[in-house]
């Protein structure tokens, strides 16, 4: 025998219910309009007793808000953007948004597509960490549509919008100038650079013109970071210490940190961009059999959990993750409340 379904409660049930209009009703639920403290009492008590669920889109239509806001990942199984995504799911909650989550893998089109599907969803304004800092046209047409864009992670020059991030330029150069002062020459590096950017790099090797940051992912600005102590310090740059991935992979980290521990002339300590990379580059630094630190040196970016675990404790730059995610979320919530101020913010500069 077929099980009957219960109706599902609709506004006018608990107008009735509780005794009052059907607009009266609406205007409790919805929040606004005014109704007596009386009224939305027992409009609140007719609806917990009726199990009765508001209609977003209906509301959306009445107010021009859903009440949610979109995050692009740009990967979301990275440790980072786990502890960033709860900072920033905390502040939405926090102040009456729900979060939609989307994964980009660093993929440019999927993150146009995670933006367009975004938009369809009508979320009051979105968070990205983009894929490319350098072509953001797409989160410029969002926010001329009147969707607020706050950048996370990253910033670009291309784009007037609200960023928070971490000097990862700066970061970087504090930890490799702390190594080349306790007397490291050869110190490798184990970063992310993809094609066509690789080649653009190789003019960086040597001291020259500078690339702005807002130009560069985190991975290039901690390679800057490193460079810059290099030249600063008066200590050549040896191009086969710089270890190119390729991507933001614990695998192709591996096998860079293998070939650099392979040379003639080995690194004496190596610089780590990200939790991914320490990842892959202290798997090979284990499996080469090299006692750390009395054999290499590893500074690593970004504070993973199992880094204390290990005898000695990695040296690490640890950032405030959680916080950041939880900025990027009141910026938003900002620029949510205050759809008619276009003026950029300056960037949040959070110190590692």
């Amino acid at each position: 025998m077929p099980v009957s379904r219960q109706r599902r409660a609709t506004l006018p049930d608990v107008a009735a219910l509780a005794g009052v209009s059907t607009a009266a009703a609406g205007r409790a639920l919805g929040g606004y309009g005014s109704v007596s403290e009386d009224v939305k009492r027992r409009v609140l008590d007719a609806a917990e007793k009726l199990n009765y669920r508001t209609n977003r889109l209906a509301a959306s239509v009445r107010t021009g808000r859903t009440d949610t806001i979109g995050v692009i990942c740009a990967d979301i199984e990275s440790p980072f953007f786990a502890r960033a995504l709860r900072g920033i799911s905390d502040v939405a909650h926090s102040h009456g948004f729900s979060t939609l989550v989307t994964n980009s893998d660093e993929d440019l089109t999927s993150e146009r597509n995670a933006v367009q599907l975004l938009l369809d969803k009508q979320v009051d304004g979105i968070i990205c960490a983009p894929a490319d800092v350098r072509q953001v046209a797409h989160l410029a047409q969002a926010q001329s549509s009147g969707t607020p864009v706050v950048l996370f992670d990253r910033m670009s020059d291309e784009l007037d919008a609200d960023a928070v991030i971490v000097d990862g330029a700066k970061a970087a150069y504090q930890a490799v100038s702390r190594l080349i002062a306790l007397g490291h020459r050869r110190i490798a590096i184990v970063t992310e650079l993809r094609q066509p950017r690789e080649q653009d790099w190789a003019a960086y090797l040597t001291r020259g013109s500078e690339p702005s940051l807002g130009t560069l992912s985190p991975s290039e600005a901690r390679l800057l970071g490193y460079l810059r102590a290099h030249w600063d310090a008066g200590v050549p740059v040896r191009r086969e210490l710089v270890r190119r991935t390729g991507a933001y992979e614990a695998d192709s980290a591996y096998k860079q940190m293998k070939r650099a521990l392979a040379l003639k002339r080995p690194p004496t300590a190596v610089f780590l961009v990200d939790n991914l990379m320490t990842v892959g580059a202290y798997h090979a630094i284990r499996d080469s059999g090299i006692a750390v630190p009395r054999e290499l040196s590893v500074v690593a970016f970004d504070d993973l959990d199992w880094s204390v675990l290990v005898s000695p404790a990695l040296t690490v730059i640890a950032q405030p993750v959680y916080e950041m995610g939880a900025e990027a979320a009141r910026r938003l919530v900002a620029r949510i409340g205050d759809r008619g101020r276009r003026r950029r913010a300056p960037p949040s500069w959070t110190s590692p």
